[in-house]
């Protein structure tokens, strides 16, 4: 009498198989959970960077021209730069760049930060060593 059923080299050659396709599956899942990390620490870097734009936009232009006199140029960080804490213990610099900026190009040499016009100024926020930087004109 015949039994229905499956044999030993069935299961066998079925349990072999859901393991050789498993490792790739779980390999994918791992790079997505990966992904979501560095997602979450960038959702949060570029959260920190508005918050300071907006801090130091709040600022009296006064306060703010006298920073950016104060630094020297537009490739030096301003007095307004500082580090704050993150959620996971570490600590980021977030630097705030400000100088006078030429928004008309009066003396017709291209460069913004030369032949500035009284009361505008550039203001970038970044993080260094990352692409993260956000910038924007304020006037008087």
């Amino acid at each position: 009498m015949n039994q229905a059923g499956f044999s030993y080299a069935e299961v066998l050659v079925a349990t072999v198989l859901i393991a050789l396709l498993l490792v790739p599956g779980l390999q994918a899942l791992n790079s997505g959970l990966q992904s979501t990390a560095v997602q979450g620490n960038l959702a949060e870097q570029q959260a920190l960077l508005q918050g300071k734009l907006a801090d130091v936009l709040a600022l009296p232009f006064a306060t703010l021209d006298a920073a950016a006199l104060a630094a020297g140029g537009p490739a030096i960080p301003s007095s307004l730069s500082d580090t704050v804490t993150l959620s996971n213990g570490g600590s980021l610099s977030r630097q705030v760049f400000l100088s006078r900026y030429d928004g008309d190009n009066a003396d017709g040499d291209g460069n913004p930060f030369t032949g500035t016009d009284a009361g505008l100024l550039w203001v970038q926020v970044a993080i260094p060593g990352t692409a993260l930087t956000l910038e924007t004109l304020t006037a008087q």
